[in-house]
């Protein structure tokens, strides 16, 4: 069974970046031909797909965020970490990983704001 773990500062300042860790047990992120993304959702707003890395190491950004975006991995950890820059009050949302969309983290609540 799979599972994934969000970990990363719940408060941060306009700017600034934020950057979130996913630990991911019970699977190799590496394993042929599993995509894991990341995807958040804001106050009264449905989901938001941010990106994914793919096994091979690969990432793809969402178009409207991708001049902010940057998502990595390490691969001795089995984690992947997405990193947004230059936030703002906007970014506040709960920010989930995810592999496939099947199996993903119980979300973490990232707030913007000085």
């Amino acid at each position: 069974q799979v599972q994934l773990q969000e970990s990363g500062p719940g408060l941060v300042k306009p700017s600034q970046t934020l950057s979130l860790t996913c630990t991911v047990s019970g699977g190799s992120i590496t394993t042929n031909y599993y995509y894991w993304s990341w995807i958040r959702q804001s106050p009264g707003k449905g989901l938001e797909w941010i990106g994914y890395i793919a096994y091979s190491g690969s990432t793809y950004y969402s178009p409207s965020l991708k001049s902010r975006t940057s998502i990595s991995r390490d691969t001795s950890k089995n984690q992947f970490t997405l990193q947004l820059t230059s936030v703002t009050p906007e970014d506040t949302a709960v920010y989930y990983c995810s592999r496939e969309v099947v199996y993903w983290g119980q979300g973490t609540q990232v707030t913007v704001s000085s």
